[in-house]
This record gives C-alpha cells, structure tokens and sequence, in this order.
C-alpha cells in the first residue's frame, strides 16, 4: 500500500518525468537520464539570467523539481549574449562541442517554450538580450525593447 507521503512525491514528480520526457523524444536522447542531465544543466543556466518578476513566474509555471532548479541559481551581474549562453551551457556538459550544447539548450528552451503562458515567455524573451527566442524556437521580438534592468 502506498503512504500518503509516497502518494504526494509521486504526483508531484510526473509533471517533471513529463518534461524530461518531452525533452528526451524532442532532443532525440538516448536515455531519461542524458535528457534529464541536460534539462537540468540548461534550466541552471537559465536561472542565472531570468530575474525578478519573471523569475517568479517562470518558476510558478514550471514542474516543481524544474522551479527548483531555477530558484537554487545566483543571477549573473552582466547577462550573456545567447551565444555565450550557449557556450557557457557547453562548458557544464562532459564531452560537449558549440553544436551539441546549441542542439541541447534549444532542445530544452523549445519544449519550456511549449509549457510556458505565452505572457510568461514573453515577459522572459523581453527580459533577456537579442538573440535567445530564436533558441526557444521563437522568432525574435520586434519593435523597441525596454532598457535591462541594472544589476549590482
């Protein structure tokens, strides 16, 4: 018989398993585990530039072990081009080239994409700099973008 406790940690961990999952037949990973390793490297990375508002919304909309990825990270005092991104995301995977961490964070950042409130994406891609809706498989925002934010 399962306990109250088993119950609870169960349910909360499918929609987790359900995004990992998601990522693992996007990404065309091999293994859970690969596209669990990878989903948890980008969404820290992720964490180190989404800030304030849109933190917290992000976080509101995402599976609870995913928000809890998001929420352990130290945001970064000068946010990174989305190249950098990417190239910071390559230096967290063993083994990792420009192109498998390219393929990796737009893998991962395409499927957020899909389970985020289209406010809440947008809000995000507003905070970030140019470049990073295209790997959320979005086109990029047009018109004028508000100045970011001063950190430090």
């Amino acid at each position: 018989m399962t306990t109250p406790t088993e119950a609870d940690s169960a349910s909360t961990s499918r929609p987790w398993q359900t995004l990992i999952e998601r990522v693992r037949e996007a990404g065309g990973y091999t293994t859970r585990a690969q596209a669990e390793g990878v989903t948890r490297t980008v969404l820290s990375a992720l964490g180190t530039h989404v800030t304030g508002d849109e933190r917290v919304a992000l976080a509101r909309a995402l599976p609870e072990e995913a928000a809890r990825v998001v929420a352990a990270q130290i945001p970064v005092i000068r946010p990174l081009t989305a190249r950098e991104f990417v190239e910071s995301v390559a230096s967290r995977i063993d083994n990792s080239t420009p192109a498998t961490a390219r393929w990796d964070t737009g893998t991962v950042l395409t499927v957020l994409a899909d389970l985020l409130p289209p406010p809440v994406l947008t809000d995000i891609l507003t905070q970030l700099p140019p470049g990073y809706a295209l790997l959320f498989g979005r086109a990029e925002l047009s018109g004028p973008r508000p100045p970011a934010p001063r950190r430090g």
